[in-house]
Formats: structure tokens, sequence, C-alpha cells
């Protein structure tokens, strides 16, 4: 068949790793030959003990493994490496099979069995197949993941202020190209939603979305988080399973030093090295990260290298916390209405004019995350709490004051829910900024404003 006639692969095949496994040098070179132009990398063994070297310091993602090797067996091999988690796609070849073999093959975990000696286009549509199958096992787990993770994104992008629309029409432009994206503003504002709009709009988003959040990984795991890990029980990392998609590095300030120069190793040369393995890994994605607070005062204090944060700062779009747009509450509350009853299985509410007006004049200090609660607990309790605004919730003070009447002093009520909310807690402000629906930071800088900085750890 002339070579201008083999079926080209798919777009994503040559980011693919691909170990051959045949002690014939003929059909190991013919494998090779077949596979060089067409694939990422290619790795090659004449035995089973030589693979498992191979595949101890290497992520694969299809192995093409001969039944009858000298020494440890194929099949032997296919069952040792399931044993130990390995999840790559393999290919059994053989120049004699039966049924029974064929059983066997199968029930090792083999994906597929070909009989010597086999057409060039025969061999690449079981190959096809097989990272065709991997490809939809890493869409899998990252669905899986984003499913058991997430949680709904704040809606920031509701609206029709002028703020809005200039960063949805920032987004359109953005999304087109491929560079790297940060994506700044306070919690709340819907950073994460902003980046699933950017992966929507991109020429991305038929592939994998794949959000992590820095702040919620152990320093000690993150790494391997990020990039995998080899040896005895490997696994892939998340720039893997992001692969010709998008990876979402939330809360980018929170990694650790050491951990910032591999991030910027990758994002320079496009290639990984997961943990305890020598071969680096080709990777084709794009990287959007954020951050709930400026990235340049760190990078002065020392605690942000600057050179990432450049690397980082390709394109830079900063998103207008509520107060900023106070204009689009009334969408915003008709929005969560409708998307939020259904899902809670109770009925609507009425939001009255008055009610509209104070949350119109309140700052909103957990930006659109705060109203989403807002109004969630709301359609719970049958009516709009707007009392919760202004009087601190904790267990010891279960009930609401009743909703102001008239003009009320919005700051003071602020003052007044924040140092009470801090004081039913005993002034821990890990828990006093959960209960309101901000940040840790925020808080602290709103006491620090009011001169009372010593109230609580």
């Amino acid at each position: 068949m002339p070579p201008e006639a083999v079926p080209p692969l798919p777009e994503l095949w040559p980011l693919a790793t691909v170990l051959v496994v045949d002690d014939e040098p003929g059909m190991r070179n013919f494998l090779l030959k077949a596979l060089m132009p067409r694939v990422g990398q290619l790795l090659a063994a004449a035995s089973a003990e030589e693979a498992e070297v191979l595949l101890q310091r290497h992520r694969c993602d299809l192995v093409v493994l001969d039944i009858a090797l000298p020494g440890k067996s194929g099949i032997t091999l296919l069952r040792e490496l399931r044993a130990q988690g390995q999840t790559c796609e393999v290919v059994l070849i053989t120049a004699f099979a039966d049924l029974d073999t064929a059983i066997e093959a199968l029930r090792a975990g083999a994906g597929d069995l070909l009989l010597k000696p086999f057409r060039v286009t025969q061999m690449l549509s079981s190959f096809k197949q097989a990272l065709e199958r991997a490809r939809l096992k890493r869409e899998n787990w990252v669905l899986r993941r984003a499913l058991s993770q997430r949680t709904p994104p704040a809606d920031g992008l509701v609206g029709n202020s002028i703020a809005i629309k200039g960063l949805q029409m920032a987004l359109r432009r953005v999304a087109a190209v491929d560079s790297t994206v940060l994506l700044t503003g306070e919690s709340g504002t819907g950073k994460e939603l902003a980046a699933l709009a950017l992966h929507a709009l991109s020429p991305f988003a038929a592939a994998p979305f794949v959000p992590v959040n820095c702040a919620t990984l152990s320093p000690a795991l993150i790494e391997a988080e990020l990039f995998g890990q080899g040896g005895p029980q490997p696994r892939d990392g998340l720039f893997v399973y992001a692969q010709g998609g998008t990876l979402f590095l939330d809360e980018i300030g929170e990694l650790p030093l050491p951990l910032q120069a591999t991030l910027l190793r990758a994002l320079e040369s496009r290639r990984i090295r997961p943990l305890g393995t020598e071969q680096e890994v080709p990777v084709n994605l794009r990287i959007i990260a954020a951050s709930n607070r400026p990235l340049l005062p760190e990078v002065e204090a020392g605690r942000f290298r600057k050179d990432l944060y450049y690397r980082l700062q390709v394109v830079e779009i900063t998103l207008p916390p509520l107060r900023a747009h106070k204009e689009d509450i009334p969408e915003l509350v008709a929005h969560f209405i409708d998307t939020l009853a259904p899902r809670l299985g109770v009925a609507p509410i009425e939001v009255t004019a008055d009610e509209m007006g104070y949350l119109r004049q309140y700052d909103w200090p957990g930006n659109v995350r705060e109203l989403r609660n807002l109004i969630e607990r709301s359609l719970i309790v049958g009516a709009l709490n707007v009392s919760a605004l202004y009087q601190g919730l904790s267990r010891t003070q279960p009930q609401l004051a009743a909703v102001p009447r008239g003009p009320v002093d919005l700051h003071s009520r602020e003052k007044q829910h924040i140092l009470t909310v801090l004081g039913s807690v005993d002034g821990d402000k890990t828990r006093a900024a959960h209960l309101l629906g901000i940040s840790r930071r925020t808080l602290e800088r709103r006491v620090a404003e009011w001169g009372s900085g010593d109230a609580g750890e």
C-alpha cells in the first residue's frame, strides 16, 4: 500500500506515546516505521522485562505487545500491568491464536488482538480505536472529577451593564487565540465562569475543560496532581487529562515557589515530566490562570515568580465586582430564581420594588456569589431574606430581624453585621468569612478599615 494511501491519524495523535514490544527485529522495525511519522514518541523493547523498565520511566498511551516473548509472555505482562493500576491501552499481536487465546487476552485487559501477518490499514485502524478509547477515558475522568468537586459558578456574566458587556466583548476577542490568559478579580466575581466562556468560545471547545483550585491541593501532592507520576503505581496528571483543551488554574497565587518554576518550564517548553520519570511528555493545551488578589504585589514581596507572572499575563482580564455594576442585580436575581428554584424543587419567590432597592444599596463584599447564596437561602425559606444582609447569622442567633423599612445606613448595617458574626464565632475570621460568604482576606480588609484589626486571629 503506498504511504500516501495510509489513513492519517487524528490531530491529537502526534501527542501520543506508543511502546512496541516484540522480540522479532523485523516485525519491531515494521511497526516502528509505520508509527514513527504519526505519533509523538515511540519506545521499543524486545522482551517483557525491558518493557517493564520503560513503563516505569515513561507514560504510555498505547502498548503494542507480542504474546510470544522470551521469558515472560505478553499476556502475563499485561495481567501484571493491570494489577499495578496501569490503564494504558494494550493491543496484543501474535502469529498463533485460537479462541482460547483470544478469550484469555480479553480477560487480561487487552483492547484488541491482531493476528500476524496484518495489513497496515488493519493495524492503524486498531491503534486508532485504542487511542480513541484512551481519549474517552480521559474525558470521562474529567467529567467525573468536575461533578464531584465543582461548585456551581457564580454566573457573573449575566447582565447588560457597560462593565459586563465590556467583559463579554473581551472574552470573545481573546477566545479566538490560544494565548495564556490571567483572570483577576475579587472572590465571587465569576472567574471560573469566565474561564468556561473562554473555553466554550475557543477552538478547543470540543476538548476537555479541567479546573483545579491550587489553594485546595496539598503542597505534598500538587506536583503529582498536575504533572502525574511514574513508578509502581503510575498515574496521569491534570496536564494530560486536559490534552487538546483547557487547564484552568484557579488561585494560582497559592502555588508553592518550587512548583512555580516547574510550571514556568512547562509553559515555555510545552512539555511536562511526571514525577519519578526521565521522559518529558509533550502537551498541547491552553492555560487559563486566575487570582482573587493582584499578583504584582506578590511578586514584589517575593512570594510569586516575576518570570511566571509575565508569562501568565500575556492577556489579563479583570472581572468587575458586583458593586461596580449594581444595575445588573435585577437580572441576576431573576436568573438565580429561574435556575435555582427547579433545582431545589421549590416555588419561585417574588421580589418587591422595596426589596430590590435594598439589594441595590448593599455593597456586596462577597460579590455575585453572595447574591446567589442569598437567593438560594431565600428560596428555601420562601421569601427574600434581606435581613440576612444586616443581621449576623449563627447557631446561637437563629432568629432573623425584620426586614428594614425606610431609610437605612447600609455601611453601618454592614459593619454591624460583620462584627456581629465575628463576635458569634469568638473572633474566628476563617469561620466568619465562611458564614458571610466572603474571603478571609476581604474580611480582614474590612475590619482593618474600621480600625479593629485585633478582632480575632
